[in-house]
Protein backbone atom coordinates (compact mmCIF):
# COMPACT_ATOMS: atom_id res chain seq x y z
CA UNK A 1 0.00 0.00 0.00
CA UNK A 2 1.39 3.67 -1.36
CA UNK A 3 1.97 6.48 1.20
CA UNK A 4 -0.61 9.25 0.39
CA UNK A 5 -1.37 12.64 1.68
CA UNK A 6 -4.03 12.85 4.08
CA UNK A 7 -5.43 16.27 4.19
CA UNK A 8 -7.56 17.84 7.06
CA UNK A 9 -8.58 20.92 8.40
CA UNK A 10 -8.74 22.59 11.24
CA UNK A 11 -9.94 25.97 12.46
CA UNK A 12 -9.67 27.26 9.28
CA UNK A 13 -6.33 26.46 8.54
CA UNK A 14 -5.76 23.44 6.10
CA UNK A 15 -2.42 21.12 7.64
CA UNK A 16 -1.16 18.31 5.43
CA UNK A 17 0.40 15.19 6.80
CA UNK A 18 1.18 11.96 5.56
CA UNK A 19 0.15 8.82 6.68
CA UNK A 20 0.50 5.31 5.88
CA UNK A 21 -3.99 4.44 5.83
CA UNK A 22 -2.75 1.02 7.05
CA UNK A 23 -6.09 0.77 7.70
CA UNK A 24 -6.45 0.06 3.78
CA UNK A 25 -4.84 -2.93 4.02
CA UNK A 26 -7.87 -4.78 5.69
CA UNK A 27 -10.21 -3.00 3.37
CA UNK A 28 -11.20 -0.51 5.65
CA UNK A 29 -11.50 3.21 5.37
CA UNK A 30 -9.13 5.14 6.69
CA UNK A 31 -9.71 6.62 10.37
CA UNK A 32 -10.11 10.20 12.09
CA UNK A 33 -10.56 10.02 15.66
CA UNK A 34 -12.25 13.16 16.58
CA UNK A 35 -11.83 14.39 20.29
CA UNK A 36 -14.63 16.53 21.35
CA UNK A 37 -14.47 18.26 24.50
CA UNK A 38 -18.04 18.92 25.03
CA UNK A 39 -21.91 17.33 23.60
CA UNK A 40 -22.51 16.71 19.93
CA UNK A 41 -24.86 19.57 20.20
CA UNK A 42 -22.74 22.24 21.43
CA UNK A 43 -20.14 21.30 19.00
CA UNK A 44 -22.77 20.85 16.06
CA UNK A 45 -21.26 24.14 14.12
CA UNK A 46 -17.65 22.79 14.34
CA UNK A 47 -17.80 19.63 13.05
CA UNK A 48 -20.25 20.78 10.12
CA UNK A 49 -17.41 23.00 9.46
CA UNK A 50 -15.08 20.86 9.91
CA UNK A 51 -17.04 17.92 7.37
CA UNK A 52 -17.30 20.63 4.93
CA UNK A 53 -13.93 21.61 4.44
CA UNK A 54 -12.76 18.14 4.45
CA UNK A 55 -15.47 17.24 1.69
CA UNK A 56 -13.63 21.06 -0.56
CA UNK A 57 -10.70 18.52 0.26
CA UNK A 58 -12.00 15.15 -1.13
CA UNK A 59 -12.60 13.45 1.64
CA UNK A 60 -15.82 12.27 2.07
CA UNK A 61 -17.51 10.93 5.10
CA UNK A 62 -18.75 7.36 4.17
CA UNK A 63 -17.16 7.26 1.49
CA UNK A 64 -13.34 7.68 1.40
CA UNK A 65 -12.91 8.31 5.44
CA UNK A 66 -14.35 7.54 8.59
CA UNK A 67 -14.95 9.03 11.47
CA UNK A 68 -15.38 8.33 14.88
CA UNK A 69 -16.35 10.72 17.43
CA UNK A 70 -15.97 11.17 21.24
CA UNK A 71 -17.11 13.65 23.22
CA UNK A 72 -15.86 14.30 27.05
CA UNK A 73 -19.25 16.29 28.03
CA UNK A 74 -17.14 18.76 29.96
CA UNK A 75 -15.75 16.13 31.84
CA UNK A 76 -11.81 16.15 31.80
CA UNK A 77 -11.24 12.97 32.53
CA UNK A 78 -13.10 12.03 29.83
CA UNK A 79 -10.88 12.76 27.12
CA UNK A 80 -7.93 10.40 28.50
CA UNK A 81 -11.11 7.46 28.38
CA UNK A 82 -11.66 8.81 24.20
CA UNK A 83 -7.69 9.48 23.90
CA UNK A 84 -7.10 5.91 24.77
CA UNK A 85 -9.72 4.11 22.94
CA UNK A 86 -8.63 5.86 19.74
CA UNK A 87 -5.18 4.14 20.17
CA UNK A 88 -7.16 0.88 21.38
CA UNK A 89 -8.73 1.47 17.62
CA UNK A 90 -5.52 1.88 15.97
CA UNK A 91 -6.84 5.36 13.96
CA UNK A 92 -5.21 6.92 11.46
CA UNK A 93 -4.77 10.38 12.83
CA UNK A 94 -6.83 11.97 16.19
CA UNK A 95 -8.20 15.48 16.20
CA UNK A 96 -8.58 17.31 19.10
CA UNK A 97 -8.82 20.86 21.10
CA UNK A 98 -5.55 20.81 23.05
CA UNK A 99 -3.47 18.21 22.29
CA UNK A 100 -2.30 17.26 25.64
CA UNK A 101 -4.29 14.64 26.77
CA UNK A 102 -3.76 12.75 23.15
CA UNK A 103 -0.38 12.95 23.08
CA UNK A 104 0.06 11.18 26.32
CA UNK A 105 -2.05 8.58 25.14
CA UNK A 106 -0.09 7.47 21.58
CA UNK A 107 3.55 8.96 20.48
CA UNK A 108 2.73 7.25 16.78
CA UNK A 109 -0.47 8.13 15.92
CA UNK A 110 -0.59 11.47 14.08
CA UNK A 111 -1.92 14.18 15.96
CA UNK A 112 -3.99 17.82 14.78
CA UNK A 113 -5.14 19.81 17.33
CA UNK A 114 -7.57 22.69 16.75
CA UNK A 115 -5.87 25.06 19.08
CA UNK A 116 -3.43 25.24 21.96
CA UNK A 117 -2.87 28.35 24.15
CA UNK A 118 0.97 27.81 24.28
CA UNK A 119 1.67 24.34 22.25
CA UNK A 120 5.57 25.28 23.06
CA UNK A 121 4.94 25.94 27.10
CA UNK A 122 2.79 22.71 26.73
CA UNK A 123 5.24 20.57 25.69
CA UNK A 124 3.49 19.60 22.41
CA UNK A 125 6.10 20.95 20.34
CA UNK A 126 9.63 21.40 19.82
CA UNK A 127 8.77 24.64 17.99
CA UNK A 128 5.89 26.56 16.27
CA UNK A 129 8.19 26.28 12.78
CA UNK A 130 9.04 22.21 13.26
CA UNK A 131 6.82 21.02 16.15
CA UNK A 132 8.82 17.71 15.74
CA UNK A 133 7.04 14.09 17.13
CA UNK A 134 3.91 13.22 16.04
CA UNK A 135 1.36 16.70 16.75
CA UNK A 136 1.22 20.15 14.79
CA UNK A 137 -1.64 21.72 15.34
CA UNK A 138 -2.27 25.65 15.76
CA UNK A 139 -1.64 28.22 18.37
CA UNK A 140 -3.49 30.80 20.24
CA UNK A 141 -1.02 32.43 21.79
CA UNK A 142 -3.31 32.83 24.59
CA UNK A 143 -0.44 33.22 27.42
CA UNK A 144 1.22 35.88 25.76
CA UNK A 145 -1.67 37.79 25.40
CA UNK A 146 -3.05 37.07 28.45
CA UNK A 147 -0.84 39.77 30.69
CA UNK A 148 -1.85 42.52 27.46
CA UNK A 149 -5.68 41.70 27.99
CA UNK A 150 -5.37 42.87 32.00
CA UNK A 151 -3.76 45.72 31.11
CA UNK A 152 -6.54 46.96 28.22
CA UNK A 153 -8.96 45.96 31.51
CA UNK A 154 -7.18 48.28 33.83
CA UNK A 155 -7.12 51.34 31.48
CA UNK A 156 -10.45 50.60 30.74
CA UNK A 157 -11.85 50.20 34.40
CA UNK A 158 -9.17 52.65 36.42
CA UNK A 159 -10.25 51.98 39.77
CA UNK A 160 -10.58 48.46 39.24
CA UNK A 161 -9.01 46.52 42.11
CA UNK A 162 -10.28 42.91 42.24
CA UNK A 163 -10.86 40.52 39.58
CA UNK A 164 -12.97 37.43 39.65
CA UNK A 165 -11.55 34.82 36.92
CA UNK A 166 -13.98 31.57 36.29
CA UNK A 167 -10.52 29.25 35.06
CA UNK A 168 -11.02 25.96 33.82
CA UNK A 169 -8.17 23.81 35.54
CA UNK A 170 -8.32 20.65 33.55
CA UNK A 171 -6.40 21.79 31.04
CA UNK A 172 -2.11 22.59 31.14
CA UNK A 173 -2.75 25.17 28.60
CA UNK A 174 -5.49 27.42 30.93
CA UNK A 175 -3.12 26.91 34.10
CA UNK A 176 -0.53 28.47 32.04
CA UNK A 177 -2.83 31.70 31.50
CA UNK A 178 -3.97 31.85 34.39
CA UNK A 179 -0.23 31.80 36.05
CA UNK A 180 0.42 34.51 33.51
CA UNK A 181 -3.11 36.52 34.68
CA UNK A 182 -1.66 36.35 38.25
CA UNK A 183 1.66 37.48 37.38
CA UNK A 184 0.07 40.32 35.18
CA UNK A 185 -2.38 41.02 37.88
CA UNK A 186 0.54 41.19 40.72
CA UNK A 187 2.21 43.95 38.81
CA UNK A 188 -0.81 45.86 38.06
CA UNK A 189 -1.63 45.47 42.11
CA UNK A 190 -4.95 43.76 41.02
CA UNK A 191 -6.24 41.20 43.81
CA UNK A 192 -7.32 37.69 41.92
CA UNK A 193 -10.29 35.71 43.07
CA UNK A 194 -9.67 32.44 41.34
CA UNK A 195 -13.21 30.74 40.68
CA UNK A 196 -12.40 26.59 39.31
CA UNK A 197 -14.20 24.56 37.21
CA UNK A 198 -12.98 21.20 36.78
CA UNK A 199 -16.29 19.79 35.24
CA UNK A 200 -19.68 21.35 33.83
CA UNK A 201 -21.39 20.74 36.95
CA UNK A 202 -19.08 23.09 38.78
CA UNK A 203 -20.23 25.80 36.38
CA UNK A 204 -23.51 26.69 38.43
CA UNK A 205 -21.96 27.08 42.02
CA UNK A 206 -18.68 28.77 40.11
CA UNK A 207 -20.88 31.47 38.74
CA UNK A 208 -22.87 32.02 42.10
CA UNK A 209 -19.36 32.44 43.80
CA UNK A 210 -18.17 34.68 40.83
CA UNK A 211 -21.39 37.29 41.64
CA UNK A 212 -20.73 37.45 45.16
CA UNK A 213 -17.51 37.93 44.40
CA UNK A 214 -18.50 40.99 42.41
CA UNK A 215 -20.92 41.79 44.68
CA UNK A 216 -18.34 42.78 47.10
CA UNK A 217 -15.95 44.40 44.22
CA UNK A 218 -19.11 46.63 43.81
Amino acid sequence: MQRRDFITLISGGVIAWPLGLHAQQFGKLPTIGFMGAGTPSGWRQWTAAFLQRLHELGWNEGRNVAIEYRWAEGRSERDAENAAEFVRLNVDVIVTVGGSTAKQATSDIPIVFALAGDPIGQGLVASLARPGGNITGMSLQAIDLAGKRLEILRELVPNLRQLAVLAFVGNTGNELELNEIQAAAKTLTLEVVMLEIRRADDLAPSTAEFRRAVNVTA
